[in-house]
């Protein structure tokens, strides 16, 4: 029996956001807006998504001990998530200093802080909870080794969910272990490296798959995704209700955390991608990321 639908195992951030007329130039001083502090990190964003919709969600991440940590545990436990995995201290809190213009675009400084301190060797300490884990989700703010010692520890027979954000090479191992591998389109391109002009998601996707992971999903934004299984070798389309878009911040890690809870309850992918989309449809039409999750009702 898991305990758990879903173990996110990532980032946790506080987002420190402020308006601006427009960015600094070097050795510019520009006024901007109140500062709004959000909780975020793909990680925890991953884990509240997942919980808001009645998943079974635990994190192990690394918050420093701080205001800023004491906020993330607090949005944690208010979503219902399991923040017995989430060891606090060796570092601040990781921080995305972010100035966004009056027409959205954002500048963003991450600061890794204490993301940078989660180590193979707190991986291993936590292997009750990947035991306990139907499906674990990884994203890449924190070390490729420990999302390396994620992929050995897991239990057999569960399900590993990778975003590799931001992109980086992956050693063999974890992209094999991958079902699915989740990318946007610069992800996928960023891994890829040039592709062919006139090269389709679908041409995308197959060039993933003969890295070695065992499905890929391409989120395609407004058009919705597209999902490949390496067993079936075809490619399904999947579209995205129409909404208006008031701000996309975390609509992917909303995504990523449906589709990573619908796998857990032994979906298949297709409609699994199909109720992500909506989740991560309905993420956008709300300001913020953790804010704007649905819960299962709200969908």
């Amino acid at each position: 029996m898991h305990a758990y639908d879903l173990l996110v195992v990532g980032s946790a951030n506080a987002d420190l956001v402020i308006g601006v007329e427009r960015r600094p130039a070097p050795g510019e001083t520009v006024l901007g807006s109140d500062l709004a502090v959000h909780p975020g990190g793909k990680g925890a964003n991953q884990a509240v998504a997942a919980a808001r919709l009645g998943a079974r969600t635990a994190l192990l991440a690394r918050v420093g001990d701080d205001a800023h940590g004491r906020l993330l545990l607090e949005s944690q436990r208010a979503a219902g998530v399991d923040t017995a995995g989430v060891l606090v201290g060796g570092a601040p809190t990781g921080v995305a200093l972010i100035t966004v213009d009056p027409s959205g675009d954002n500048s963003i400084v991450v600061s890794p802080g204490a993301n940078a301190r989660l180590l193979p060797a707190d991986v291993r300490a936590a292997g009750s909870l990947l035991a306990a884990a139907r499906v674990v989700s990884v994203q890449l703010e924190i070390p490729l080794e420990t999302v390396a010692e994620v992929v050995r520890g897991m239990a057999p027979g569960a399900r590993l969910v990778l975003n590799p954000s931001p992109p980086a090479p992956l050693p063999a191992e974890v992209l094999a272990a991958c079902d699915p591998l989740v990318v946007n389109e610069h992800e996928a391109l960023t891994i890829l490296g040039e592709q062919p002009p006139g090269a389709s998601p679908e041409d995308w996707a197959r060039s993933l798959l003969a890295l070695g992971p065992r499905s890929v999903v391409v989120t395609l934004g407004a058009a919705g995704a597209l999902v490949m299984d390496s067993r079936t070798d075809s490619g399904v389309r999947v579209p995205s209700p129409r909404v208006d878009a008031v701000d996309t911040t975390g609509a992917g890690d909303a995504f990523t955390a449906a589709l990573a809870w619908r796998l857990s309850l032994g979906e298949e992918l297709p409609p699994a991608a199909a109720l992500a989309v909506r989740v991560g449809a309905a993420a956008v039409t709300t300001r913020g990321a953790q804010d704007s999750y649905p819960t299962a009702a709200e969908l």
